[in-house]
């Protein structure tokens, strides 16, 4: 891998690492985007990351709508794998940016309780149009 595509995946990781909260959680949703989705035993050799840690993380991921999977048919005796598939990143980043949003306006709302600035004017932010 050259040096520019090595800092540009780190880069990408780190941005997502931001959003997501967590080093595990952007690795494997980053994992996800680049395959398409995928099972647990491809998710823990393409991640690097422990086993107990994805398996831990798919379900905190799911729990939170983050990816969501499918169950695959398996001629095999045992159980039925799932196939697990990232949210489209023009949602998470959505999700992001409305979070933000609350965040920042629940911010600015502190400036009109506070006494010493009785002559403020409401600010509403909006970061996003949602169609």
């Amino acid at each position: 891998m050259g040096k520019e595509r090595m800092h540009s995946t780190k880069a990408l990781e780190s941005l997502v690492q931001d959003i997501l909260k967590s080093r595990a959680q952007s690795r494997i949703y980053l994992y996800l985007i680049r395959k398409n989705g995928a099972k647990t035993e491809d998710i823990i050799k393409g991640t690097r990351l422990h086993p107990s840690t994805v398996r831990e993380t798919l379900v905190k991921m799911h729990e939170k709508k983050l990816i969501f999977r499918k169950k695959q048919k398996n001629d095999n005796i045992g159980k039925n794998p799932y196939t697990y598939f990232p949210l489209p990143v023009v949602k998470l980043l959505k999700r992001y940016a409305s979070d933000l949003e609350k965040k920042l306006n629940d911010l600015a709302s502190l400036s009109i309780k506070t006494a010493a600035s009785k002559n403020a004017s409401i600010v509403k932010i909006n970061i996003i149009d949602r169609e």
